[in-house]
């Protein structure tokens, strides 16, 4: 792809980076802003730049926040003893979008896939564990998207915490095997949390 402005053709090669964006898409999303009033462009990079700079994760749930600690999570009409474990913020917001989960969450930043170099110390495994051997945890949700990656997780975490006194449920498989948890429509999402099942049977079953 040729370029008569280097200026151009660097702002295409930086926009193409993003995750799912091509040159020709960086192209045509570059010459968009082009069109746009300075002001809006300008608006645009100082959220982006706001945004790295001043961004922060929960230091309890390990969530996206503005502050130290999330709304969720310093909420106190929510169920600090219920936790539900999720992979990162999308599933937060899927979740949250149902409106059925009253509980907290805990973000573990990905999932363990030894293909892809990830092993549980590169996840926020050790924060959970700890949370939960304090004795504040009644039950921990699984909500990690049912692939072999997730279940893998699911399964690592839960034979750290076997020898705790608490419920271990994962939620009900109305999402579909391989499925991410932000695709689910919110009624399938909210009822897998609603008849959520013991960790357990899940297993067996599997």
């Amino acid at each position: 792809m040729e370029f008569s402005s280097k200026l151009l053709e660097k702002a295409v090669n930086e926009m193409s980076q993003l995750p799912g964006i091509g040159k020709r898409t960086a192209l045509r999303l570059v010459l968009h802003l082009l069109k746009q009033p300075k002001e809006q462009t300008d608006f645009l990079a100082q959220a982006l730049q706001n945004m790295r700079t001043d961004v922060r994760f929960c230091a309890s749930c390990h969530n996206i926040s503005d502050v130290d600690i999330c709304e969720i999570c310093s909420n106190i009409k929510r169920d600090q003893h219920l936790i539900c474990v999720v992979e990162d913020i999308r599933d937060v917001m899927a979740i949250e979008n149902t409106g059925q989960f009253k509980g907290i969450y805990h973000v573990l930043g990905g999932k363990i896939s030894p293909i892809d170099g990830v092993g549980p110390s590169q996840l926020k495994i050790n924060s959970l564990v700890n949370k939960i051997k304090t004795g504040n945890v009644r039950e921990l949700i699984f909500a990690l998207s049912s692939t072999m990656e997730g279940d893998t997780t699911n399964f690592y975490i839960y034979k750290q915490i076997q020898d705790c006194k608490i419920i271990t449920s994962t939620i009900a498989r109305g999402i579909s095997v391989g499925d991410e948890l932000e695709f689910a429509d919110e009624v399938t999402l909210g009822r897998s949390i609603l008849h959520r099942i013991p960790f357990e049977n899940s297993f067996n079953t599997n």
